[in-house]
């Protein structure tokens, strides 16, 4: 139907132009004069003319009272009706709106000073406003996550309190979940139609036949989905990682990733500070959607907690992936025990630069703890340490499901190439003088059930075997490798400097990188304590470490500084930060591609139904003055 023809929500109202009958009828009675004689006929030609006007249908002419009751009526009869100009929602009984909350939705405009947040907000603000009887809308918002603000309602104050509540989040943008969401909705509720207002900034993949960056959203669509695209354009710079790698015992390797807007060249500089005191600086300059990568060195001689920033040249839409933290450890030697029978281990960590081997050769040792522990007795598991590799052992809790069968050849079959121990290791033709054994009526999925991930096989069962419980990393490599081939390959030095690393990452020696905002990451505290983390919202959250002295899943949806107490003491500041390239581009796509169907963005502006009885009912209340005034308060009445 045309939008130029309105619609009304209450047709029936109509009836009440009746009314307009009595009213004209009550002009239509002629007036009642009492019978006088008089003395003269000079009066004749009144009595003729008040006769000529008291005729049917003479009586119109030049009375405006009646016309302006005639308008009164009419135009209150029209209001009662309710009447609105038809927009692209006047069949929509129930209608989900999804509002992109994430952090490209806070790229402000330089122009006009408004973030697309901002413009969506614009919009759906519109709607609210023209709602008819009988519609009723739900605001979900979506980041990473979907989260309904209303209920299905037609109450513009709550609408409106919702929309003003809604506030960007530094998070990347998760379109499913909203339509998931929309979805569950529809089960309650017959939904015909989502809206979408986003500025298409979701993650995508190159097009195999155009090349061209397309975003996929799996996603079975049930119902119609307008997508209303926000103004995508901005000049901005970012951070988009901030990671370090052990150089050396006295040294860090710090890299910083910067990422350029889509549309225009940008400009900045990257500074690097500890506790306020600026290490190292540099300027960069970055055409359309370039990256560039910058090293600096940062001591490693005490703990250090370098803070990365970019302060761009000009203008700059988002500040949110300007900055970036990192913990630092102190540089140390990774510290391995490992007993002087195990001399071919002992041999492939010696070639390892910035290993501590204990027991000495004499079997003496000063250390209480150790970053790794290699081993062939499952006594040494006492043994604090984060990582343990035990040769020869099976693990105690599998010993019904897996036993060793000596002297009997065992040959791997396969390995789980992508495991970090098994990197660019070649395991094909390595043979065991033990074979491990599966029992008849053990099940794989009943080992996995264990927490053990398999990382090699031999024909007759497990050979190698990853658990992980709470912080500590436990290998085991069932048939004990003195009974082996496998120090005389290549791939053992390999195989024992790639322990040595895992063992660096799981004492936090090694790599190390920026927590990203969605959720921090896993803090490491005293077991069994109460703390109090603050985010820089000031938001709080009440959380006891567990048995092992970690807390974890502690949301952090702001870019920022968050601080743990205990009693109120501060103990420590963990910094997350924006990170993310397609955040920081503020490129947007105009078409999603959906399971089976792509939907387009809509080009012309959407346009929501727009009543206009409030109109009316004000011309109606103008009419109604008039003729107060004309006929009650003017002095006098109407002039002849």
């Amino acid at each position: 139907m045309s939008n130029w023809i309105p619609g009304f929500s209450t047709p029936i109202a109509a009836a009440l132009f009746g009314l307009l009958v009595p009213l004209i009828i009550f002009y239509f009675l002629k007036l009642k004069r009492p019978r006088l004689e008089l003395p003269s006929l000079a009066l004749w030609r009144q009595v003729i003319s008040d006769q000529r006007v008291n005729s049917p249908f003479q009586k119109f002419r030049r009375n405006l009272l009646l016309l302006l009751q005639i308008l009164l009526l009419s135009l209150l009869v029209l209001a009662a009706m309710q009447p609105y100009w038809r927009g692209d929602m006047a069949d929509a009984q129930y209608l989900p709106i999804l509002i992109d909350a994430s952090a490209s939705m806070g790229a402000t405009d330089q122009a006009t000073g408004k973030t697309r947040l901002d413009l969506a907000k614009e919009e759906v603000g519109r709607i609210v406003d023209g709602l008819l009887p009988g519609q009723q809308v739900s605001l979900i918002a979506v980041t990473n996550t979907a989260r309904r603000l209303t209920e299905f309602t037609n109450n513009r104050i709550l609408l409106n309190e919702a929309l003003d509540s809604l506030h960007v989040s530094d998070l990347p943008s998760k379109i499913e979940d909203g339509l998931r969401l929309a979805q569950a909705l529809s089960r309650t509720n017959v939904v015909n139609s989502v809206r979408l207002y986003s500025d298409g900034n979701v993650p995508t993949r190159p097009d195999p036949t155009t090349g061209k960056p397309q975003a996929i959203v799996d996603f079975d669509l049930p119902f119609k989905l307008d997508f209303h695209q926000v103004p995508a354009k901005g000049a901005n710079i970012g951070i988009t990682a901030f990671n370090a790698r052990r150089a050396s015992t006295g040294s860090w390797d710090v890299f910083v990733r910067v990422d350029g807007a889509a549309e225009s060249s940008t400009a900045g500089r990257v500074t690097l500070e500890d506790n306020g005191k600026t290490i190292a600086g540099e300027d960069v300059i970055l055409s359309p959607k370039e990256t560039q990568r910058l090293v600096f060195k940062v001591d490693a001689d005490k703990a250090a907690s370098p803070k990365a920033t970019i302060t761009p040249e000009g203008f700059d839409a988002l500040k949110s992936d300007n900055t970036a933290w990192l913990e630092l450890p102190v540089g140390r030697d990774l510290t391995v025990f490992c007993p002087t029978s195990l001399q071919s281990f002992r041999h492939a960590l010696a070639g390892i630069p910035g290993t501590l081997v204990e027991p000495a050769e004499d079997g003496s040792t000063k250390l209480s703890s150790y970053d790794l522990v290699i081993t062939d007795a499952i006594a040494e598991a006492s043994r604090e340490a984060s990582t343990y590799l035990f040769v020869g052992v099976v693990p105690p809790d599998l010993t019904s499901q897996v036993s060793l069968t000596k002297d009997a050849s065992a040959e791997i079959v396969d390995w789980k190439r992508d495991a970090t121990l098994l990197q660019h290791v070649q395991l094909k033709d390595v043979q065991f003088l033990d074979s491990p054994t599966r029992s008849e009526k053990a099940k794989d999925t009943e080992v996995e059930a264990a927490g053990y991930d398999f990382l090699a096989f031999t024909r007759n069962g497990p050979l190698i075997l990853q658990k992980r419980e709470g912080a500590k990393l436990k290998l085991y490599v069932l048939v004990h490798t003195d009974r082996s081939t496998l120090p005389y390959r290549v791939g053992f030095p390999v195989m024992v400097s790639n322990l040595a690393n895992i063992a660096l990452q799981q004492a936090e020696l090694s790599d190390l990188a920026s927590a990203p905002t969605g959720a921090l990451p896993r803090l490491h505290f005293q077991p069994n304590e109460d703390y109090r983390i603050t985010s820089p919202t000031g938001e709080h959250f009440d959380q006891k470490a567990d048995g092992d002295g970690f807390i974890a899943g502690i949301p952090a949806t702001t870019v920022g500084l968050y601080e743990v107490r205990k009693s109120g003491d501060l103990v420590s500041k963990v910094g997350v930060a924006l990170l993310n390239p397609t955040e920081t581009s503020l490129e947007g796509v105009s078409e999603l591609k959906l399971n089976e169907i792509s939907v387009t963005a809509e080009e012309d502006r959407l346009k929501a139904d727009k009543p206009w009885w409030p109109t009316l009912a004000m011309l109606a209340f103008a009419t109604l003055l008039a003729e107060w005034w004309l006929f009650q308060k003017r002095p006098g009445g109407i002039g002849s």
